[in-house]
């Protein structure tokens, strides 16, 4: 495989499963592997940023390191807060204190860094890009890993917007629609996994001012199903490259087991390390 100007690098969310994403792209720096063209999805989006900004490991001590240290998710932190994550450490303390983030380095990439978002007043996905504006790419960042139910809405230009999993978990169409006829996509669930969620009625008084959101919401299992559906077709048929988790997880979206979250992101460098020995 050629990395060229129609390569795109496609990154699926999930939460804490992202440990693994941070795994495969910290295996991509190493060898000094980037793409023209990245697209990324909630825990993949803030995964993203440290590849953008090339700080190795940048992603897994946030994800791992930090939440061991700081205990960033809790239910105290969601009553008070309105949120399950502290975004004070997350969204402020840890880009500019903890390990600050490389702005320079990131506005100096040439590459096109798109993040997802879902627009709650439409319903549909947004992709929003920054380059310069500080405050507007950590507002886009925590947007678009704004968990439904247990995040507040956070507003991007004056739009109110939530994760942009809820309408496009694995945003492979609009790699494909932007130019980008050869992907590599990143996910954080095994082969042959379907959500077995069930899709339920929003009620009325959830998100109330939002009622093309709920609608969203609805359909969110039925519309990623038919993602990964669309991602093993195009796999089979040689279309894409798929790296993945080869296990059934042990890792959900909040969870905080250390050292499950180490082995999955052990196993994502590994499996980005065979990736870069096997096409590159």
């Amino acid at each position: 495989m050629h990395i060229s100007a129609n390569t795109g690098l496609v990154l699926e969310g999930g939460g804490m499963r992202g440990v693994f994403t941070s795994g495969v792209l910290d295996a991509f720096m190493k060898h000094e592997v980037y793409f023209p063209y990245v697209v990324a999805v909630s825990a993949g989006a803030c995964n993203g940023l440290s590849y953008m900004s090339r700080q190795p490991r940048r992603a897994r001590w946030s994800n791992i390191d930090m939440l061991q240290k700081y205990d960033y998710i809790s239910l105290r932190s969601l009553i008070h807060n309105g949120s399950i994550f502290d975004t004070d450490i997350l969204y402020q303390r840890f880009p500019e204190e903890f390990i600050p983030f490389d702005y320079q380095t990131y506005e100096q990439n040439t590459a096109v860094f798109e993040m997802v978002t879902t627009n709650c007043r439409t319903g549909r996905a947004m992709y929003l890009s920054e380059r310069h504006d500080h405050q507007r790419l950590t507002r886009i960042a925590k947007a678009s890993s704004s968990l439904p139910f247990v995040a507040q809405i956070t507003e991007v230009d004056g739009i109110p917007m939530l994760d942009g999993g809820i309408v496009d978990s694995i945003p492979i169409v609009r790699a494909i629609d932007t130019g980008h006829s050869e992907n590599v996509v990143v996910l954080t669930r095994n082969r042959g996994y379907r959500s077995k969620e069930p899709d339920i009625k929003i009620p009325p008084l959830i998100y109330r001012d939002y009622p093309r959101l709920r609608v969203a919401l609805s359909r969110r299992t039925q519309e990623y199903n038919k993602q990964l559906d669309l991602v093993e077709r195009m796999e089979d048929w040689g279309e894409i490259i798929v790296i993945r988790p080869e296990q059934p997880l042990q890792v959900g979206r909040i969870t905080s087991d250390i050292q499950k979250l180490e082995r999955l992101y052990e196993e994502g460098f590994q499996l980005g390390e065979r990736f870069v020995n096997q096409y590159l």
